[in-house]
């Protein structure tokens, strides 16, 4: 409760000047746009040498301190992962001992399979979880087009047929129905832990061991700065998914966790997305707008820093120093039609 208060009373400091920033970050021209990035971060309220989790959790090993430019925990003591505060050797060793599998679920659907998928996965190779036991579960309307890559020991490819519905909205929501059946059918029988990932990105960077938790975000790399009253959020309260407020804006990109987490949470979402239609309703982004609040409900146990879904447009950002997955340049004109 005390780090709680402590939060309010840092932000109303911060909320006196940060408007400022924002709008011209926001309107100003493109040469100015790194100003946003003076906005000051919440910080981790957590004194010295707490511990996160009981016992000797491995996230217990991370240095929350280290980064004192950056928010490194929450107030409800998730961690927010950035370079710096963990050892990825000791992160490795701990998981390869547990012996874990991860899955990594995608959807190359039209033509999203011929522009980005071949990129997603040869990249996967060389970055995300390297050392670990992967599977990679492609949901496309074209099994027959997925491309070969060349795997390492211990991971593979599985294809799984869906349909192309003709919205690309209708694709991006329903995939929580998708993933949520096949974690039931197939994933939960595999893998330990799933993560859930859109196809127009490209790994640049280490994507480890350190990302995995029970239940696990993204922050949105375009509103990590912004005072959360900028946030994107669904105010209509005819939807599922209208929330006053937020304490992160997260992305829809990249989201994870147990598979018994990710099931609830593509559940519940895929459920709060029915109830929209059935209301004649649809959310202000769509299945990223659900996300949002599912998270605002159910924490997240772990939180990813913009460095795990970077968009290059944005520029320089002096907290940023590594970028381990970065979006692809988008084509929407082409592959949504």
């Amino acid at each position: 409760m005390d780090c709680f208060v402590r939060f309010l009373r840092k932000r109303k400091k911060v909320l006196l000047f940060s408007p400022v920033l924002v709008l011209v970050a926001l309107y100003g021209p493109l040469s100015v746009r790194y100003i946003e990035g003076l906005i000051p971060m919440e910080k981790c309220q957590l004194p010295p040498g707490s511990q996160l989790r009981p016992g000797n959790h491995v996230d217990n090993s991370l240095d929350l301190w280290s980064r004192t430019d950056v928010q490194t925990c929450t107030y409800w003591r998730a961690p927010v992962i950035w370079d710096g505060m963990f050892n990825p050797q000791h992160y490795d060793e701990v998981y390869r001992r547990q012996n874990v599998t991860v899955a990594l679920s995608v959807f190359a659907v039209g033509r999203y399979l011929d522009i980005y998928l071949e990129k997603f996965l040869s990249s996967a190779e060389q970055h995300f979880m390297v050392g670990q036991r992967v599977i990679y579960y492609v949901f496309t309307d074209d099994p027959d087009r997925v491309p070969q890559v060349k795997l390492s020991a211990g991971r593979s490819v599985t294809v799984i047929k869906v349909l192309r519905h003709s919205r690309w909205q209708d694709v991006s929501m329903l995939r929580m129905k998708t993933i949520a059946d096949t974690i039931d059918s197939l994933i939960r029988h595999q893998a330990q832990y799933v993560f859930c990932l859109d196809v127009d990105q490209e790994f640049v960077g280490r994507f480890g061991t350190e990302a995995l938790g029970d239940l696990v975000a993204l922050f949105h790399s375009y509103y990590y700065h912004r005072p959360n009253f900028f946030y994107p959020l669904d105010h209509n309260p005819k939807s599922a998914a209208y929330v006053e407020q937020g304490d992160m804006y997260y992305h829809a990109a990249v989201f994870g966790g147990t598979w018994q987490q990710v099931k609830t949470l593509t559940q519940s979402c895929y459920l709060a997305i029915m109830q929209d239609k059935n209301n004649q309703v649809e959310a202000l982004w769509h299945d990223e707008s659900h996300l949002n609040k599912y998270f605002w409900l159910h924490k997240p146990t772990k939180v990813l820093s913009p460095e795990y879904c970077w968009a290059s447009a944005i520029g320089y950002r002096s907290d940023i120093h590594v970028v381990r997955l970065v979006w692809a340049e988008k084509q929407y004109s082409f592959v949504r039609q």
